[in-house]
Order: structure tokens, then C-alpha cells, then sequence
């Protein structure tokens, strides 16, 4: 199978693991949100940033150097797995003794407990990350779909029944558990593939020497992509926090299974590529899909963001609605950061990789010192402006790689961001104007407005002949 035929197919079995995964994991929230408090899910929240860090060890650096070595043996795949084994537990170790310090400075004695049971997962997350790995370097989506759909399913219903029977915040730490344990278990049955219990010093060096400036600059990524949920649970409250994640995890959901889904498929395919023609080729339409299809959906969520909460979560987090629209905006240049980095990875440049983490980093720190006395809008806002900071700084080296520069890429890209608005502020005036004054149930607006928007755009970009729509058309609907 050529590498193309691999893509496509491996971007349909993803992109359908991805809206399976998180459709169920949808239904699951939105049902533990209708049981629980803001305040619980806020608790969970203050430890995302320790959860994130400790799964970046694992997701990120040498792992990703597995994927780029074409000739990839046993001695490798073993001596990556023997250090994400020695990491999580040491990670795990260290948590557990800070758990106490933590719990004082969010001034949550409850997080004491709830960390040292929730952490680990990060043993449990290290006993399948290289299985994972092996699977994705050989495009074989399919399995992990398979997998990964019943664990969800039964970890959802373990969470909603004990949420039920009055466990509160616990039930959502056990979810995770039961998921990470049964996705876990399923790789070791069904992946075919079984480490070697030893270190080879040679892999370990090779795999370091590539994969450690990206840990590094995966541990600055997660650590500032999480600061907002710090800096809210500190100096604000558990139900701000709870409002402020509810809304992020909503309007992540469309941007994230998108992105991953894609940057699953792409980094692989974007190594195989030698010539740098076809890898800008590739890379420019992947540009215009992304943009195509995540742009008009988060100016929809902006528009139908109220009844749309009061339908799926009912009016006690109403106040998440503000947060949610904010994020929607920076949601439309989310996937394009991590794309831009995957041309450093794949030219071996984890050194500019981590050149360009920093500065971003910076950015924010100074940024954040500013914003968090003007409260949660103002870190929210700061949001949109560090991704347009981002996009930039992540297009500057990338470009020059390629040939693509990211002023390029905006003149390419901004005509489909633009075009959404309008007809966003159009279909806005008409709700204004016309649907509002009839006092119509939230579930009938949400579908009236949904339906106007797209047929709007649609037709426009049928009409205009928009290349993003047409080279859907010859990659999915043709691919036969």
C-alpha cells in the first residue's frame, strides 16, 4: 500500500477512533456533569497540570524518536519502554509525597488522597505507551480503535454509576483509573508485541540524544497549555475552575479530535516523505482541510453557545458560556502549532524544537503576571493573543524548511477564516432579529441555526469553488 492509500486510510480509522472515543466520552460528561457539581470537576481540574506533565513523559520526546527511526528493532522499542517504566514510577513516588504540598497550596485538603490514587495511572499509561507507539509507526489504527472504544465504554459506566451512588469527585478519578487499566490490558492481549526486560545503552543514547530536548519542550508545552487551571484554582475558586474546564473540554473537543487525529497520521507520513516538494505539497493541503473544517465549526459554537449549554448541562453552568466563546476563537489556529512543529521533528530539529517552546513560554509567563489581576477574562483573552503569538513563532523556522512560509500560510488560510465570520455575524443578525422574538425551545434553535450556517457555507464555498472542498472530494469521497 502506497504511503498516500496508508494516510488516507489511516486518517479515516483515527479520525473514526477519535469521534467514537470522544462521543462516548461526551455522553459520559455531559451525564456527570448533570450529577455533579462545577466544585468537583474543579478539583479534578487543579490536578490536570501534574496528570498532563506526568503523560508527556511518556507521549512525547523518545517515543517520538521511534516513530522518525525507519529501522526501529526490539533493542529499541524495549529500552524505551524500561525507562517509561522507571519514569512513571519515580514521577509517581515523587507526587505522592507532594501530595500534601499540593492540597495546601490550592488550600483543597481533599486533593491529598485524591492525587495519590489519581496519579497512578501514570504506571498504568507507561505499561502501554510503547505498544501504542509501535502500532501508530505501522499505521495500524484500526486495532487501536478497537481497543480503546470498549475501555472508554466501561470506564464511562463505572464513573456514572458511582457518581449516582454519591461518590462525588472520586467517581471521576475511577473512571480514569478502570479506562487506563482496561486500554492497558487490551495491548498486552491483542498488539502482538512483548518488550524485553533489558536497557540497551546504545538505543538509549540514540533515542535521548533526539528525544530528550523534545520531553523537554513537551513538559513546557503541557505545563504552560495547563497553567490557566493553576493560576484559576490559586487565586479564584473549585467552581470557577469547574466552569472554566467544562468550557475548555467542550470547545476541545471538535479541535482535538481533529488535531490529534491528523498529527497522528501525518507524523509518520511527513517522515516518509523525502522530497521536500511532495512534504510542502502535503503539507499545504492538510493546511487548507484543517482550516476548512475547524474554522466555521468554532464560529458556530460561538453563535449557539447558550442554548446549547442549557440543553446538554442545564442552566448551572450557564456561566461557562463567556469562557467557552473565548476559547472558540483560539480553537481556530489550535491545530496549526502542533503541524508547524511536526517539520522540525521530522527534519530532526528538536534543538529549534525546544528554541521555540522557550520564547513562547516567556510570552506567556509575562503575559500571565499582567492578566491575572484583571481576572479570569483577561487570562482568557490572553489565550487568543499567545495563539496568534504561537502560530508565528512556530511558521518563522518551519517555513524556511519547507518553503512555506507562515505569511504564506495566512494568505492561504485567512480567506476561510474570514468567510466563516461573515456568515457567522449573518447568521447571528437573523437569530437576533428573527428566531429570538419567537421564544423557540433551545434543542430547535440549536438545529435551525446549525443548518443555516452550514448551508450558507456550503453553498458559498460550492459556488466560489473553495480547493479545500474539492480536494475532499478526490482524497475521501474518491479514494477508491
Amino acid at each position: 500500500m502506497s504511503i498516500k492509500k496508508k494516510a488516507i486510510s489511516g486518517l479515516i480509522w483515527t479520525f473514526t477512533q477519535q469521534v467514537s472515543v470522544q462521543g462516548i466520552n461526551v455522553i459520559t460528561g455531559l451525564i456527570l456533569a448533570r450529577i455533579l457539581m462545577p466544585a468537583e470537576f474543579g478539583l479534578i481540574g487543579m490536578l490536570t497540570i501534574f496528570m498532563a506533565v506526568g503523560n508527556s513523559l511518556m507521549d512525547s520526546g523518545m517515543t517520538s524518536s521511534l516513530i522518525r527511526k525507519s529501522d526501529a528493532d526490539q533493542k529499541d522499542y524495549s529500552t524505551v519502554f524500561m525507562v517509561n517504566i522507571i519514569f512513571s514510577i519515580l514521577l509517581y513516588v515523587i507526587l505522592f509525597f507532594c501530595a500534601p504540598l499540593i492540597a495546601l497550596f490550592f488550600k483543597q485538603p481533599a486533593l491529598t488522597s485524591i492525587m495519590r490514587v489519581y496519579t497512578i495511572t501514570f504506571i498504568i499509561t507507561a505499561f502501554v505507551g510503547v505498544q501504542t507507539t509501535k502500532l501508530t509507526k505501522e499505521m495500524r489504527f484500526k486495532v487501536q480503535m478497537y481497543m480503546q472504544l470498549p475501555s472508554v465504554i466501561l470506564g464511562g459506566i463505572v464513573g456514572i454509576f458511582l457518581a449516582k451512588n454519591g461518590y462525588g469527585v472520586w467517581s471521576l478519578v475511577w473512571m480514569t483509573i478502570v479506562q487506563s487499566f482496561l486500554f492497558a490490558l487490551q495491548h498486552w492481549i491483542f498488539a502482538g508485541w512483548v518488550p524485553d526486560l533489558k536497557i540497551d545503552k546504545a538505543c538509549l543514547k540514540y533515542h535521548l540524544n533526539f528525544g530528550y530536548k523534545l520531553t523537554f519542550s513537551g513538559l513546557l508545552d503541557t505545563f504552560y497549555s495547563n497553567i490557566y487551571n493553576v493560576i484559576i484554582g490559586r487565586f479564584f475558586n473549585a467552581s470557577e475552575l469547574g466552569y472554566f474546564t467544562r468550557a475548555q473540554s467542550l470547545q476541545m473537543l471538535p479541535v482535538s479530535n481533529m488535531s490529534r487525529a491528523l498529527e497522528k497520521v501525518t507524523y509518520p507520513m511527513f517522515s516518509a516523505i523525502k522530497d521536500e516538494g511532495k512534504l510542502k505539497k502535503a503539507y499545504q493541503m492538510l493546511m487548507h482541510q484543517v482550516i476548512f473544517w475547524i474554522a466555521p465549526l468554532m464560529v458556530l459554537l460561538i453563535i449557539i453557545a447558550k442554548p446549547l449549554f442549557i440543553l446538554l448541562l442545564t442552566k448551572k453552568w450557564l456561566p461557562s458560556v463567556p469562557f467557552f466563546q473565548l476559547l472558540c476563537i483560539n480553537g481556530i489556529l489550535y491545530p496549526f502549532h502542533s503541524y508547524n512543529l511536526n517539520i522540525l521533528k521530522v527534519k530532526g530539529r528538536s534543538d529549534l524544537f525546544l528554541r521555540l517552546e522557550i520564547v513562547k513560554k516567556l510570552f506567556i509567563t509575562v503575559g500571565i503576571f499582567f492578566a491575572v489581576f484583571w481576572g479570569i477574562y483577561a487570562l482568557l483573552i490572553l489565550q487568543v493573543i499567545t495563539s496568534i503569538f504561537a502560530f508565528v513563532v512556530n511558521t518563522w523556522y518551519s517555513g524556511k524548511f519547507i518553503d512555506y512560509s507562515g505569511w504564506e500560510q495566512l494568505k492561504e488560510i485567512g480567506p476561510t477564516i474570514i468567510i466563516a465570520g461573515i456568515i457567522g455575524a449573518i447568521v447571528t443578525l437573523i437569530n437576533t432579529y428573527l428566531f429570538v422574538p419567537m421564544h423557540l425551545s433551545n434543542l430547535i434553535t440549536v438545529l435551525i441555526l446549525t443548518i443555516l450556517y452550514y448551508a450558507l457555507f456550503f453553498l458559498y464555498s460550492y459556488f466560489s469553488k473553495m480547493a479545500a472542498l474539492n480536494d475532499f472530494r478526490q482524497l475521501i469521497l474518491k479514494r477508491a
